[in-house]
């Protein structure tokens, strides 16, 4: 006997859309971003607030040109002229300093917040350029000696001045038997290996010790030394802290001119950011209240999703963190009006849709979809742009240049996001809805 097959009850177990877990997504990134931003001051992620710039914070804006001739690694010489200005600075106790390399020979220091600028500036471009030199000496009318031959050794064929490069990072006060002070240092291998054929040929000879171009010490050479000596006659014991500290920040490989210096008064960066919070307010709500009015009901998520866009932007600058210039604020509005642009062309899409007799959701989706090569090709176009001029900032030391470039570039990226994402899922939250059957909230008349 065949009997039909038992047809089996479906579960009335029903799996959430996906829309429901991207709105899910987009409240948790909008509440993540509120906790990172809110309150302004919160020490998030170790940082006390905005990242400010100097012409917002004040501060001191300094431009080095390196001596490169002569140097066999250039770029080498440069990262290391950085790291050592880098060290320099943390230990002087700046916050958020800027330091970067600016063409082949430049490198440009930014220091917020500063206050002893003259001290700074002697701080940073203290080349403490130690070398050796050797016999015969030139003397001045006081019988000082003001210059002899560099002392040179030989690696691998090559001869090589023996100069503060091959310094490591340790050196520290030592009294001697008569309680005078002294800086003992070490070398590295290579220096070393400069070191000792230096002494050997100088056994009970003078060996002057430069610094800075100025002979601090000419012992006699009483031994043959390898990787550590130590200097003598350098004066009382700040000196001799002073030149320990300074040989353990870095010594300079190369020399550095300072070519340009500007001050910031801290109070002219408050009253700009005063200004510019009353201009971005303003402006925002003169934003939101055009879109609103003219294209109504989508205004509205338009608006939603550009309240959104700006607490995940700034999120981002703090995370980042981004430092923030009055150029980079202007970067930052630009891509703002950028953000509203790809709606303006998304509603617009949607409103000729529904004017052909789609209903919302479908008149959504194809209004996205075409709209998408229209804000495809403008932002690429524009990243293109802000490539070029981060470029452009990065080999003549324009930092204004990069901080209005890199902050439009962020924005812009967002604002796909924005615009793509959060705008369209929040559409498709009211298509099928009696909200959805109302044209005239969309911009559209019933009889269009």
């Amino acid at each position: 006997m065949i009997q039909p097959r038992p047809v089996k009850r479906r579960s009335k177990k029903r799996c959430l859309p996906r829309n429901f877990w991207v709105t899910l997504f987009i409240v948790a990134l909008f509440v993540f971003a509120l906790w990172v931003l809110l309150p302004v001051d919160s020490m998030r992620f170790g940082r006390d607030g905005m990242t400010l710039g100097l012409d917002l914070k004040g501060g001191v804006h300094l431009v080095y040109q390196a001596d490169l001739e002569g140097q066999d690694d250039p770029d080498g010489a440069m990262e290391s002229v950085i790291g050592i200005i880098t060290k320099r600075v943390d230990a002087y106790g700046v916050t958020e300093p800027n330091i970067q390399k600016m063409g082949t020979d430049r490198i440009l220091v930014q220091l917020p917040g500063i206050t002893d600028v003259e001290e700074a500036v002697e701080l940073i471009g203290a080349t403490a350029l130690l070398n050796f030199r050797e016999e015969p000496f030139q003397y001045d009318e006081q019988r000082r000696i003001i210059d002899g031959i560099p002392a040179m050794g030989t690696i691998d064929g090559k001869e090589i001045p023996l100069t503060g490069k091959y310094l490591l990072p340790e050196s520290k006060v030592e009294f001697d038997q008569l309680g005078q002070p002294r800086v003992a240092f070490k070398l590295d291998d290579e220096g070393a290996i400069l070191f000792e054929q230096i002494t050997k040929r100088n056994l009970h000879k003078l060996l002057a010790i430069f610094l800075d171009g100025n002979c601090i010490s000419a012992p006699e050479v009483r031994a043959v030394l390898t990787d550590e000596g130590v200097i003598t006659g350098i004066g009382d014991v700040d000196d001799a802290h002073l030149l320990a500290d300074q040989l353990n920040i870095g010594a300079l490989p190369v020399g550095l001119e300072l070519v340009t210096q500007q001050t910031v008064d801290p109070t002219l960066g408050a009253d700009a950011i005063h200004k510019s919070l009353i201009a971005g307010i303003v402006g925002l709500v003169l934003l939101l209240l055009f879109m609103i009015l003219y294209y109504r009901f989508p205004g509205v998520i338009a608006c939603l999703s550009l309240i959104i866009y700006v607490a995940i932007v700034m999120a981002i600058f703090k995370v980042w963190p981004v430092t923030l210039t009055m150029a980079g604020i202007a970067g930052f509005i630009i891509s703002l009006g950028m953000a509203v642009d790809a709606n303006v062309l998304i509603f617009e899409r949607l409103k000729e849709e529904l004017r052909h007799g789609r209903t919302i959701g479908s008149a959504t989706e194809v209004g996205f979809n075409r709209a998408w090569t229209a804000i495809r090709d403008g932002n690429i176009t524009t990243f293109i742009v802000c490539a070029i001029l981060l470029w452009f900032g990065q080999t003549f030391a324009a930092s204004q240049v990069m901080g209005f470039a890199l902050t439009l570039f962020i924005g812009v990226a967002v604002s796909m996001f924005t615009a793509i994402i959060i705008t369209r899922t929040f559409l498709r939250l009211f298509a099928g809805t009696r909200i959805s059957a109302k044209l005239w909230l969309f911009g559209v008349g019933e009889g269009e």
